[in-house]
């Protein structure tokens, strides 16, 4: 009994230790954060074009920033590492494409 509550501890404490190391995704810009930083532009100067697809500009980062999480990491993730590296390098193959189309 106390082998299995040591394991289902250990278990637990590896999962929410994983979990923490991933972090949380970055929150998309809200409505009024856009207001008050056109706001803050002198009036005199043209606004300039938006970026275009923010969202997939900071896709792209995002998953720059997870491969380099996962390719630096100190193990392996059991097994998983790898095929998540393979799988971020299409997403942002596949990211890319989407830019280039748009052009």
């Amino acid at each position: 009994m106390k082998l299995k509550l040591t394991s289902l501890f250990a278990v637990s404490a590896l999962a929410l230790a994983l979990f923490m190391s991933v972090g949380t995704p970055a929150a998309p810009k809200t409505a009024a954060a856009t207001v008050s930083a056109a706001a803050s532009q002198p009036a005199a100067e043209p606004a300039a074009s938006p970026e275009p697809h923010p969202e997939i500009r900071e896709a792209i980062a995002s998953l720059r920033r997870a491969k380099d999480h996962l390719e630096h990491a100190a193990h392996d993730f059991g097994g998983h590492r790898v095929e998540a590296i393979k799988a971020t390098d299409e997403a942002l193959r596949q990211l890319q494409d989407c830019l280039k189309f748009d052009k």
